[in-house]
């Protein structure tokens, strides 16, 4: 599914013109309102056009890798709540999916659908986040953001509901999930579902539609395909380039292939297609929460055979991954056979997709800086750790 964004509108040509003098160093952040968290940009300018960009993080660093190697194997689990703090639950899978596999645990029916639709909400709540946050990041601040905030609140009240939560779910468990969401809790995640479309429509027309939001878009912050691949670049971000890589569809895991969806592929690698994929990442999981709810199955939401309080894996490593909302998230673990990690091993998405964030600046003004940090979608929790 390739999506021909550009032919809705044509940006101006974008400035080209050069100050001749020094460059100007200028620090943006580590607390400036759109970097996203603490995060600091040192930014070399030839008048407004970038010359050099070098990322400066690590403001945010809690040591999460090695305080897993000295806790238990579930005690690690609301851990993974606090890389991405806006998808606990895909957080909480792609560990879960990392510990089954190197224990050689399988998950019920009934957890593995569970496990979809929560999976599908969270990428609702990423991606209308997102949308909201890049729009304020181009000076259209309040009523955007609220508008997505809106729609978001509506799934987090669901989270809290099933978890006690609303964003630090600790809901995955080895081996299944750890309450059964009742038939009142599917009821009303159908309602939400059924209604999103209404939202979403009036939200694209407002992308498409926006003379500035296009200028300010459309050939900025522009990624070809061999460099996002070359700098290990997944989710939107990679698909936005024009790559046909979903871990749903390659690796399978879970119920996945039950369900059909379409990978929606860009154009042109810029911010504009990394907006618009976002759009139809979101419809496409409309489609599939709509076919998981449909054809969920009775049966228990646990393995009972899993002893979580005496849980000690064999011998072995793993490397367990997931198509998170941001890209391939994943754990890598060896066990040495006690209740603890002997390694433990975060691949985060954020972290690597903010690797080419110069390499997309270059050349660019500073006032598309912002724009082209907010297109990547990073979380500061799972860039730092």
């Amino acid at each position: 599914m390739t999506a021909g964004f550009h032919e809705l509108a044509q940006a101006p040509p974008r400035r080209t013109s050069r100050f001749d003098g020094e460059l100007l160093e200028v620090s943006m952040g580590p607390q400036h309102p759109s970097t996203h968290g603490v995060f600091r940009m040192n930014v070399a300018l030839d008048g407004e056009i970038v010359r050099k960009l070098k990322p400066v993080f690590g403001y945010l660093h809690r040591n999460h890798e090695k305080i897993a190697e000295g806790t238990s194997y579930l005690g690690s689990m609301p851990y993974t709540d606090r890389l991405d703090y806006f998808c606990s639950m895909t957080n909480n899978w792609a560990y879960a999916l990392s510990v089954e596999k190197l224990a050689g645990i399988e998950v019920p029916e009934r957890a593995e659908y569970v496990r979809v639709i929560l999976a599908e909400l969270t990428r609702l709540v990423n991606h209308t986040s997102l949308l909201g946050f890049l729009l304020s990041d181009m000076g259209a601040w309040g009523t955007p953001l609220m508008y997505a905030f809106r729609e978001r609140e509506k799934v987090l009240d669901l989270f809290e509901s099933l978890s006690g939560s609303r964003m630090m779910c600790d809901y995955m468990r080895f081996g299944g999930c750890r309450v059964d969401p009742s038939t009142e809790w599917m009821a009303e995640a159908q309602k939400i579902v059924d209604g999103f479309p209404r939202f979403l429509d009036e939200f694209e027309k407002l992308i498409t539609t926006n003379e500035i939001l296009i200028a300010r878009t459309q050939e900025v912050g522009n990624l070809s395909a061999e460099l996002a691949i070359n700098a290990g670049v997944t989710g939107p971000g990679l698909r936005a380039s024009g790559v046909n890589y979903d871990i749903r569809k390659v690796d399978g895991y879970g119920v996945y292939p039950r369900f059909k969806f379409r990978v929606p592929l860009g154009d042109h690698g810029d911010c504009y297609d990394r907006l618009m994929m976002r759009v139809l990442e979101l419809r496409e999981s409309l489609t599939i929460l709509h076919q998981a709810m449909k054809q969920l199955p009775e049966g228990p939401i646990q393995n009972p055979k899993i002893k979580i309080r005496a849980f000690k894996p064999p011998l072995g490593e793993a490397y367990g991954r997931i198509e998170a909302p941001k890209g391939e998230l994943g754990f890598y673990l060896i066990s040495d056979g006690t209740g603890t990690p002997y390694r433990y091993r975060v691949r985060p998405p954020s972290l690597i997709n903010l690797t080419i964030l110069e390499d997309m600046c270059l050349g660019q003004t500073v006032a598309d800086v912002m724009v082209i940090l907010g297109s990547i979608d990073i979380v500061m929790g799972e860039v730092d750790r």
